[in-house]
């Protein structure tokens, strides 16, 4: 049924929970499986001539935390005999690179997970699945803890 997913992680807990049912449902379907970490190299804000040490820093823990994320989800995935594909992708915002991706990988589901975030921390901070769920135009399986 679904012959390509693509995963968004982030390495924290909920993003784990669904790299496992990911794993599942790509054991289950024959399906192969596109991991990808999303940095917004617009999100660090400098002013100066600090900016550009600034965004050098973030930027480059940026890709190793996407690093870290992208080979833990590969592991999982690959000791389950799932053929991954994994990458690092640079958007202005977390969900547009999630959707463009998805399109351009030829995605039939999206697997991911959500921190259910509620009140002022959603208004805050944004809920990237629900900003997914508005553009995409596949399936999403969100996964909350």
């Amino acid at each position: 049924m679904f012959k390509h997913i693509l995963l968004p992680v982030d390495g924290s807990q909920t993003s784990l929970m669904a790299v496992e049912k990911a794993r599942g449902l790509a054991q289950a379907f024959g399906s192969t499986v596109t991991a990808i970490y999303v940095i917004d190299p617009y999100a660090f804000s400098g002013v100066g001539a600090d900016f550009a040490y600034g965004q050098a820093q973030y930027l480059g823990a940026a890709t190793a935390e996407g690093k870290e994320a992208l080979t833990g989800a590969t592991l999982v995935l690959e000791s389950a005999g799932i053929t991954v594909a994994s990458s690092i992708v640079e958007s202005h915002a977390i969900y547009r690179g999630i959707v463009e991706t998805a399109n351009s990988v030829g995605a039939d589901l999206i697997v991911m997970g959500s921190h259910g975030r509620r009140g002022l921390e959603k208004l805050v901070l944004g809920s990237v699945a629900a900003q997914v769920l508005a553009h995409a135009h596949l399936p999403i399986l969100i996964v909350r803890d």
